[in-house]
């Protein structure tokens, strides 16, 4: 690996560190705020996930975004603000009925936060290329 290729790296991985820090900062004031619950936890899955899809998209059809900035806000932010093991712990947790309804609505409700983030990024501009989904 030559020194360039050694630093892009670094770098990248200094940029997911950075956006971590901020999004498990920010999850750890969200619970400080809104007492743990299936209710809370669901929220901010479903705010990330349409975060992350207007980023994905975004970056995929406009491409205003830099890679850089993916890195920071979508690998490193919003990994770290969204919670799957709470959700999985959630799901486990709670009564068998209530458990399958938190799974269903969770995983329906992130899909479809993906699909209006889509939507969202599509009429904001033209695509950068046709691949674009």
């Amino acid at each position: 690996m030559s020194r360039r290729q050694h630093l892009i790296r670094l770098e990248t991985i200094l940029l997911i560190a950075v956006g971590g820090f901020a999004g498990s900062n920010l999850r750890y004031f969200v619970e400080q705020v809104v007492p743990a619950s299936l209710a809370a936890t669901f929220a901010v899955n479903v705010v990330g996930s349409f975060a992350l899809g207007l980023i994905v998209y975004e970056s995929a059809r406009i491409g205003a975004f830099s890679d850089q900035a993916r890195f920071v806000f979508g690998t490193g932010f919003l990994s770290s603000f969204t919670t799957y093991s709470t959700f999985v712990v959630g799901v486990l947790t709670a009564t068998p009925a209530l458990g399958m309804a938190y799974l269903l609505a969770s995983y329906a409700a992130g899909i479809a936060a993906v699909l209006a983030a889509r939507a969202s990024v599509r009429s904001l501009g033209t695509p950068q290329s046709e691949e674009v989904v």
